[in-house]
């Protein structure tokens, strides 16, 4: 008999009706919603006067819109004040569990998912979010879905859905000094390129996704969508298990051996990567895929074919970079460590190793923000926000924060800013902001220096 991927396997366990020649119905375990993305949907099922199907079954939280310092003050920004209301008002008439600003469990939707053991193997998992994806790390189907989608899940706890095509990515080699998941996930989607996974559900796999701790493998599966692909995942093992482990709202031990690929599985498409000779990896362009090793420079326009060119082209005059450019060295003018793909302990953690007796550079503002209260307490339990303030970088408040323009946490126009965030399109951090992505470790280096720094001199 023919194998199941791990993809397949949990899929078809979640049918509840196949549409014949059309989409299947999908059943939803999990169900995240934040302010930006559910009031409409809860308009809708106003309008419809309906109610949550399952309530137990969806988790809120306030994160993309909120401000990252004096939470416990009125919210000054009116539209982020009424969408903060309109969240509470929502959960309240309808028995949804809400972590608001000021509570111990709140946070950004895909930190405190799995902090709080929410997040299972082998679950399907939605959010409002792109970068839902997150989840997959536990060996779960996660994904992001529209505004509709959102009325959808909360009314019926299922979705419609066309099934993805599968692709495995295997990941080998001896990981080096100063690399981490960030410059794995950024290497991967340089080598597929943007669009290099789309209509795929990608299931990493290798000897260094086996290695990589949880916080490593939240931050490649967030980085999916970025080459592309509806969503990623990992089959979960004994790191994963050691994690969930006595969290919050966890079921205890799982019995992850059931939730893997079996040997004699087929991909629609597979792909072997090497990183051993891989370095910090730096973006120069406005999208995830224009990155290079932090000591080569960028690539020259009369490589490239004409459609790669043009593009090259467009991203060097919004960067303000030239082609064949070596990077390092470039000033910048801020630093953001956070985000749902690198703020959590293990990048706070990483931040400090760099900062601790050293000084941020007179020109250079840096915005350290934790990805949860939890997050938050447990630098604090560390040391690790006095070694930031003693560095000049103060830790802020939880938040989706610089990430995107959508609260205070903005980049002015014309100022470069290294983030750890997933996104460097253009006016992502603010209109006009140049974004370069990298991993907390060359974020924190770039912030002592003043320059887009190897963090390997400081290793």
């Amino acid at each position: 008999m023919k194998g199941k991927t791990l993809f397949d396997k949990i899929w078809d366990s979640h049918v509840v009706h196949s549409i014949p020649e059309g989409p299947d119905v999908l059943y939803i375990d999990r169900h995240y919603i934040h302010e930006v993305t559910s009031p409409q949907a809860f308009d809708g099922l106003g309008r419809r006067k309906v109610k949550v199907f399952r309530p137990r079954q969806t988790t809120a939280t306030a994160d993309h819109n909120v401000p990252t310092i004096n939470q416990h003050l009125e919210v000054k920004d009116l539209l982020s004040r009424t969408q903060l209301d309109k969240l509470k008002e929502n959960c309240d008439n309808h028995d949804i569990e809400l972590y608001d600003l000021n509570h111990e469990f709140n946070g950004i939707v895909h930190v405190i998912g799995p902090e709080l053991g929410y997040t299972q193997p082998g679950m399907t998992i939605v959010c409002g979010d792109s970068h839902t994806s997150t989840h997959g790390a536990f060996g779960a189907i996660a994904f992001g879905i529209g505004t509709s989608e959102v009325e959808m899940v909360l009314a019926t706890q299922t979705i419609l859905q066309y099934k993805p095509l599968r692709m495995r990515i295997n990941v080998e080699g001896t990981i080096q000094k100063g690399v981490t998941s960030k410059d794995i996930i950024l290497y991967i989607i340089q080598t597929l390129g943007v669009d290099g996974s789309t209509g795929y559900f990608v299931e990493y796999a290798g000897s260094v996704i086996r290695s990589m701790s949880m916080e490593g493998r939240m931050t490649v599966c967030n980085m999916s969508i970025e080459m592309g692909a509806r969503g990623g995942l990992i089959a979960p093992d004994g790191i994963t298990e050691k994690y969930i482990k006595n969290r919050q709202f966890s079921k205890g031990k799982i019995d992850y051996i059931d939730y893997k690929t079996d040997d004699n599985a087929t991909f629609d498409k597979e792909v072997s990567i090497d990183i051993s000779t891989l370095e910090p990896i730096v973006t120069y362009g406005t999208n995830p895929a224009m990155s290079i090793p932090i000591s080569k420079g960028i690539p020259k326009l009369e490589n490239l074919n004409e459609n790669d060119r043009e593009s090259l082209s467009k991203s060097l005059r919004y960067m303000g970079f030239r082609s064949g450019q070596r990077i390092e060295g470039e000033k910048v003018s801020y630093i953001f460590i956070g985000s749902c793909t690198n703020g959590r302990i293990e990048d706070l953690r990483d931040a400090a190793k760099i900062l601790k007796g050293r000084k941020v550079a007179d020109n250079v503002t840096v915005w350290i923000v934790p990805g949860s209260n939890q997050v938050a307490l447990q630098a604090k339990q560390e040391g690790l926000d006095k070694i930031f303030s003693d560095a000049g970088a103060a830790m802020r408040q939880p938040g989706c924060s610089a990430c995107l323009a959508m609260n205070d946490d903005k980049v002015p126009a014309g100022e470069i800013c290294i983030a750890t965030s997933n996104r460097n399109f253009e006016g992502r951090q603010g209109v006009g902001a140049k974004t370069i992505l990298s991993s907390p470790l060359t974020a924190a280096a770039s912030a002592v220096t003043g320059i887009i720094t190897d963090p390997r001199v400081f290793l």
